[in-house]
């Protein structure tokens, strides 16, 4: 939560973010993670601390927001396992709340999350690349949203000049949100993988070849 005079530079940050994870996010894993960071600690400070005061929350937010992108800078390595273990509990959530209108039980969220951690960490590339294009695409889509004021797929604003984010929360009637998010996705995952190496970088190009004399 955040005030409502904080709501446009909020979404901006969402959009901006979200469209470097979905399409840079594995050239600049890093900052992505430094980012992502900074908005869940940002957001876990500010739920925690509540709404006492505007001034009060955004220094709340702010030093959420550092601590958190802190962290996961640090946990660069662990970063991959909590990818996978972020797109692995996402996946279930939107599936369950899909199919059954509800949250999945705590446990299976859990078993889960292990699951896609450890499988984040056997094929690494792969992880990154479809991980940070699907959490791009749906940060994109929830940024834009949420400058457009829209009240769907998580966005809302409190009556009482607090700003709430709801970043698991689209309708399940909303197929549309779902259609964007997969199709933006696999435009990221694919613009990724088109100019990343499996060596980890960014693709090189040739060296120009060398000009010299004939052979007498």
């Amino acid at each position: 939560m955040l005030p409502d005079a904080y709501a446009t530079p909020a979404a901006v940050v969402l959009l901006v973010g979200g469209l470097l994870s979905c399409f840079v996010g594995y050239r600049l894993f890093r900052v992505v993670l430094g980012l992502y960071g900074f908005i869940l600690g940002a957001s876990m400070a500010t739920t925690i601390y509540g709404a006492s005061g505007t001034v009060a929350l955004v220094v709340a937010a702010l030093v959420g927001g550092v601590v958190g992108a802190v962290l996961m800078v640090a946990a660069y390595f662990v970063g991959v396992g909590l990818i996978g273990a972020g797109l692995a509990s996402l996946v279930l959530e939107s599936a369950w709340r899909y199919m059954r209108h509800s949250d999945p039980p705590t446990a299976l969220l859990v078993v889960v999350a292990v699951l896609g951690a450890l499988g984040a960490l056997s094929i690494v590339r792969l992880v990154v690349i479809f991980g940070t294009a699907i959490g791009g695409s749906w940060t994109t889509i929830l940024g834009a949203l949420a400058l457009a004021e829209g009240r769907v797929a998580g966005v809302s604003k409190a009556t009482a000049g607090i700003w709430i984010l709801y970043p698991l929360g689209p309708l399940p009637t909303q197929w549309w949100f779902y259609a964007a998010w997969l199709a933006l996705a696999l435009v990221g995952a694919l613009v990724q993988m088109s100019t990343t190496s499996k060596l980890g970088g960014a693709k090189k190009k040739p060296a120009p070849a060398k000009r010299g004399l004939p052979k007498q």
